[in-house]
């Protein structure tokens, strides 16, 4: 008994780095990569599935929002085309009613190409730049 030796505090492994080869660490290596490859695809795959249900929960929310506030505006135009029709009579009533919502559209639209109109000019810049410039 007293011819023991105590056993080793770490235990030898069959892979001990003296026993190993470089071709075995490049194999090693190669597997750990493809794992971690493997993991970050999983990792945002879930993330991107996680993004695309918030995005389509978004979507459907403003759908709903922008067709209540189009069922707004058209009772807010029918209360006013019958609160007019009360004073001026119903075609006068209509005439005006629809003079203003094309007004307002000429308006909006007019700004609308304006903006386009700012936008395209500033993604055409540098192309303009260059074809100036000798």
């Amino acid at each position: 008994m007293a011819d023991e030796a105590p056993p080793p505090l770490i235990a030898e492994t069959t892979d001990d780095a003296a026993r190993r080869s470089l071709v075995d660490d490049a194999r090693q290596l190669v597997e750990d990569g493809r794992t971690l490859i493997e993991a970050e695809l999983a990792y945002h795959k879930a993330r991107a599935a996680v993004a695309g249900e918030a995005a389509r929960s978004a979507a459907a929310l403003g759908a709903l929002a922008l067709s209540l506030a189009f069922f707004a505006l058209m009772a807010l135009v029918i209360g006013v085309l019958l609160g007019l029709a009360q004073v001026l009579g119903y075609w006068a009533a209509t005439a005006i009613v629809v003079c203003a919502l094309l007004l307002i559209a000429a308006l909006l639209g007019r700004r609308a190409s304006r903006r386009w109109k700012r936008a395209a000019a500033q993604i055409a810049e540098p192309k303009a730049e260059a074809e100036a410039q000798p």
